[in-house]
Order: structure tokens, then sequence, then C-alpha cells
């Protein structure tokens, strides 16, 4: 392309080519913000409309630069006429185009830029499937009615799509990014996005941030579905501050906030994430069967400190998490949760939680008895120190299995729970054990008092006779302190004797049954 622009090229399109040669800004905005608005209703003129087609050719075979300057394409203010159709072309000059309107979709698929930038743009659709980029891509504030399409593209740094209002296209999809591969971080907050959001198998190299954003898809079943994700760092689904620029990071004191808002179901089974994934001042309204579902996740560190609990089902199931901190408040009632095979190594809940309210939340989410999320739960409070919650936990498992035993089993199980607390309440056993050996040594020194002891079983040697060594001896099933088989009963004494070695047989095998629970949980 020689130094002049093209005669047939408008005065406009003549000034931007100036701009371009030079690496300046073309601006062809007024100064006033209702007549700029690329979005409003409004009619440009012919003096700030530039032809797609004079971009594409800037873009892919400019003139060259001023010496000493760098071409590129800064344009802010102009109306962009016609398709810009740069599907897989290779762009070298830096872009930014800046309040603009495009009539017609924007084609980058396939394409390979350096950076790109579209700020506070109104686009009708933006097609950048296997889009490849080395440095960003940036969609900040930016209008987009007919949906994104990035499916399988690359973006070598950051992408940003904060302030982003997105909606639908005739597939119910507001951004179709499966596949996408991100360098760095995905900035996208404060979006309100009408649609399903896709970013199913998306590698992620830094942080995943909705802050702030509103998500609504009446139209089917997931507003967000980012199965198999992979984020290096953590996912953030929570409140972003209201403010001019990108508002990224932690909302400061002070400034006002905008929840998390996910209208719809949120899906990221079998997701991958290196540090942590904050679900924080974030609002879950569900309907139908969608759900919030976690389904194998596996995180260093799951927050889940919601003010109220989704409307439908929290899915946990399969899921590996290091670290769980919750409140009670972020739980759905009965039915409401599933922890089927839900595995965390520590607990921190954030506020109070009570271990009765932990326990109760155990049995909402297991409508059917499976021993796992109680041996879990105990395990965790075993990892804090809590070693007589843990205790709880496992006994609440054992009255939890009793309900599925048959009569017999019932039976047995209440007397293990009366006589040693199913062996996590090994006191109850010595207690129980001093209560029947007094009652014993009372009954048997007042029926035979020492001088007149019972019948020896052998007139030629017995022991001592001593009541308390002898109800002592019916006790212990095991050890023989050779009071029992010295002395001849008879009566209801004989039974008195049956009945308590009876009881100490029940007593030491309920005690070797709650042992041997324990040595199985170590």
């Amino acid at each position: 392309m020689t130094d002049e622009p093209p005669q047939d090229w408008t005065p406009v399109e003549q000034a931007l080519w100036g701009a371009f040669r030079r690496g300046e800004w073309c601006d062809l905005r007024t100064g006033i913000p209702e007549r700029d608005d690329p979005a409003a209703d409004r009619f440009w003129g012919a003096d700030r409309t530039v032809r797609a087609e004079t971009i594409a050719r800037l873009l892919l075979d400019g003139p060259p630069p001023v010496p000493g300057r760098v071409s590129c394409v800064k344009l802010s203010g102009a109306q962009i006429s016609g398709e810009l159709q740069l599907s897989g072309g290779n762009v070298v000059p830096y872009v930014e185009l800046r309040d603009c309107r495009f009539e017609q979709v924007v084609m980058l698929s396939e394409c390979q830029f350096t950076t790109v930038r579209l700020v506070h743009c109104a686009i009708p659709r933006l097609e950048a499937a296997r889009l490849h980029t080395t440095g960003d891509l940036h969609l900040p504030q930016c209008t987009v009615e007919g949906g994104i399409r990035l499916t399988d593209a690359h973006i070598g740094t950051d992408l940003l799509l904060n302030q982003l209002t997105v909606r639908r296209d005739r597939h119910g999809r507001a951004i179709a990014a499966d596949g996408l591969s991100v360098a760095q971080d995905v900035e996208a907050e404060l979006i309100e996005a009408t649609g399903e959001i896709s970013l199913r198998s998306a590698r992620i190299g830094g942080r995943l941030s909705l802050r702030g954003s509103v998500l609504h898809n009446p139209y089917g079943r997931y507003a967000l579905n980012a199965a198999r994700v992979q984020v290096e760092h953590t996912l953030y689904l929570s409140a972003g501050y209201v403010g001019s620029g990108s508002n990224s990071g932690t909302p400061p004191m002070g400034v006002r906030t905008r929840h998390f808002t996910c209208e719809g179901g949120l899906r990221l089974d079998d997701g991958r994430f290196g540090n942590a994934v904050i679900i924080n001042q974030a609002r879950f309204r569900l309907t139908g069967n969608q759900q919030l579902s976690l389904r194998r996740v596996q995180t260093p560190e799951l927050r889940l400190t919601l003010e109220e609990p989704p409307s439908g089902l929290i899915s946990l199931a399969g899921a590996r998490v290091g670290n769980l901190t919750d409140t009670r408040a972020c739980w759905p009632e009965a039915a409401g949760v599933d922890l089927t095979g839900f595995t965390y190594g520590s607990l921190s809940p954030e506020g109070p939680f009570p271990l009765r309210e932990r326990i109760a939340w155990l049995a909402a989410a297991t409508p059917e008895y499976s021993p796992e999320p109680y041996e879990h739960l105990a395990a965790a409070l075993r990892v804090s120190g809590e070693d007589s919650d843990a205790r709880e936990v496992l006994l609440a498992k054992q009255r939890r299995r009793r309900e599925t035993l048959p009569v017999a089993g019932k039976l047995w199980g209440y007397l293990q729970e009366i006589m040693v607390g199913y062996g996590y309440r090994p006191g109850r056993a010595a207690v129980w054990m001093a209560l029947l050996w007094a009652v014993g040594a009372v009954f048997f020194s007042v029926r035979f008092p020492p001088e007149t002891p019972p019948a020896a079983t052998d007139s030629g040697a017995f022991p001592h006779w001593s009541a308390p060594l002898f109800a002592l001896d019916l006790l212990l099933p095991v050890i023989n302190l050779g009071q029992d088989n010295a002395w001849r009963l008879e009566g209801y004494v004989q039974w008195v004797a049956a009945v308590l070695t009876m009881l100490g047989w029940i007593l030491a095998t309920t005690v070797a049954a709650g042992a041997s629970r324990l040595l199985r949980r170590g």
C-alpha cells in the first residue's frame, strides 16, 4: 500500500489513515455523553462513519508507519458500517476501539492478533472461534446483543469482560467459550448476561472472577455451564463493587457493592481449581431441576458462605475439598443437599454452627443412611482438635444406622448405647460395673453375713468368704478371683448370681464391640 490514502475514501477514513501511520487516536466523539453513547438510539452521520472494509484494509494490509512511529488502529466514537471481516487473517498492528457502534457482526474467527481492545462498544454479535492472541482481549462495558463465540480461542495473557452486557444467540447462549484457553486471568466482573455462559473444558492460567455479575437464563437449564473447567488459581462468585473502571479485586470498605446473582443452574462438575472456590455474597434462584452443581470438583478450599440458601439442590457428590468454610444459613432444608462421596480435610465454619445443627445437616443431606458423611465430618473435627465433637458425630452415625436394623438389631443397639454409648462413651462401662458390683456386694453381704457363708463346693479347701469379691468374680467373665466356683448357691440366690454373670458378659461384649469400632476408626 502507498503512503497516500485511496482517493475514494471519505475524509473521516483518510483521517483514520493518517492516525494509523502516526500511531495516534482518531477521535470522532462530540464530548456530549448522551450523543456519544453507542448503545443509545441516536443517529450518527457520515462525519462519524467508517466502513468496516477500511479498518480491515488497514489491519491486514496497511501503509507503513511514519518513521519513528508504530502503526495501530485507535478509533473512538465511530459508527462501523458493514461487516468487519477478519476471519483467518494475521493482524500485526495493535487494535483499540472505544465508544464505537458496529452495524453488523464482527468476524474474528481463526484470526491472529497481538492485543485487541474493544471498550464500551455496541456490537450485534462477536464471532471469534479459534481466535489467537499473544496479548489481551478486552471487551469491557460493551453491549453485545447477539452473543459472543470464543470456542477454542487462545488468549495469550488476560481476557477482560468487566461490565459487559451480553444477550443470547439463537442457540440460547450468551457466551459460548467451550475449550477456551487463557494464559492468565479472566475478569468478568459486574457483567449482565441473558442466556447460558458456557465454559466447558476451558483452561485458565490465573483466576476466574465473576464478582458482582448477574447471570440470567430463563430459556435453559444453566446460567453458567463450566463443566471440566481448569482454573489454576481461584474462582470468585461473590460481590463486586460498583464504580468506574475495571473494579477488579476485593471491594474496599464503604463502597456500594452488588451481589453475584445466578438465575438459572450453575454447573462446575469435574472442575479443577488450584487455590479456592469462593462463593460468597451470592444469590442463586433456581427453578425446576436447576441445581448448584459441584459434582467431583477438586479444590484446596471451598468457601460457601451464602446469606440465604439456594432455592434448589446443592450437589457436592464426589467433590474433594481441602478445607470447607460454610455458614448455617447457606444450606437448604431437607433433601436440598447431596453429599454422596463428598470428602473434605478440615472444617472452618463462618459464624455459629452448633454441632447439633451440623448433625441435623448431615441427616437432611442423607435421606438414606450412609456412613461416609458422618465419618468425614468426624475426621475433619479431629483434625481441628475437637475429639469430643467427633465422638458425638460417630455416635449419631450409630443411632442413624440403628434405624435401618431389624428389631433384634435395634434392641442390641439400644443396649450398646445405654451401656457404653457404642464405645464412644467408655466412662459408662465403669459406672455400670461399679453399680452392679455395689448391688451384688450388698445383696450377698445381707444374704450371707461373714459368720454364715454359703456352703462350699469343696469341704477340704475353700477361700475366705467375701461378698464384694464374690460379686466382682461373677461380673468379670474372664478373670477368675477364686470365689464364684468355691461356693454352692441355691434357690433364688442362684438366679441372682446368674443374672450378674449374664450382665457381666453383656457389659464386656458391648465394651469389646465399642473398642473394635474405635480400632477400625484408627
